[in-house]
């Protein structure tokens, strides 16, 4: 008896302890903090030459600190900081851009886009009920999946076709 009452007691504890939810075990966030792509270093300040002429302040403008990613590329590629401005189109690209919109650019290429896409997940996600996965899924991945690619076959098609490639890392086993 003392037995019996000994295995139920122990066995209770271990399966109420498995149910426990402990920090370590938890490898996603779960919380809604702030996103660390999202934050952009600043140049270091630097001291003006004057300090009675300093420039007016413009609200919403930008500053000096502030990352330009565009100058900093076109600077860092070989261009001019000043010479062009980074938002607008350079001459010799105006004809290409006419060209690729002779035949009209839609307004809404974006939300189109998401539109066909998320209609294409949704038709995708009536075949997902077949194969349920519990905890996180990654369905966005699983609806195109049909659409990737192995890498090792397609280096393996284009070596027998004659292509020289590049060596590829081992296949993973």
């Amino acid at each position: 008896m003392r037995i019996t009452l000994g295995a139920i007691i122990l066995g209770s504890i271990v399966v109420v302890g498995g149910c426990s939810n402990k920090g370590l075990k938890q490898l996603y966030a779960t919380g809604t903090g702030p996103e660390e792509f999202s934050v952009l270093p600043v140049k270091p300040l630097t001291e003006p030459a004057n300090y009675t002429t300093l420039p007016t302040p413009t609200p919403g403008g930008t500053n000096l600190v502030d990352v330009d990613p565009r100058s900093d590329a076109i600077i860092a590629l070989g261009g001019r900081a000043g010479g062009q401005n980074a938002q607008s189109i350079a001459n010799q690209d105006i004809a290409l851009v006419n060209q690729a919109g002779r035949y009209g650019v839609p307004s809404n290429t974006r939300e189109e886009l998401a539109q066909s896409d998320a209609e294409f997940r949704q038709r995708k996600s009536k075949a997902f009920l077949s194969r349920l996965k519990l905890g996180r899924y990654d369905h966005y991945n699983a609806a195109y999946e049909d659409q990737s690619l192995d890498a090792y076959t397609e280096t393996q098609r284009f070596r027998s076709g004659g292509a020289l490639t590049p060596s590829s890392p081992p296949a993973s086993r």
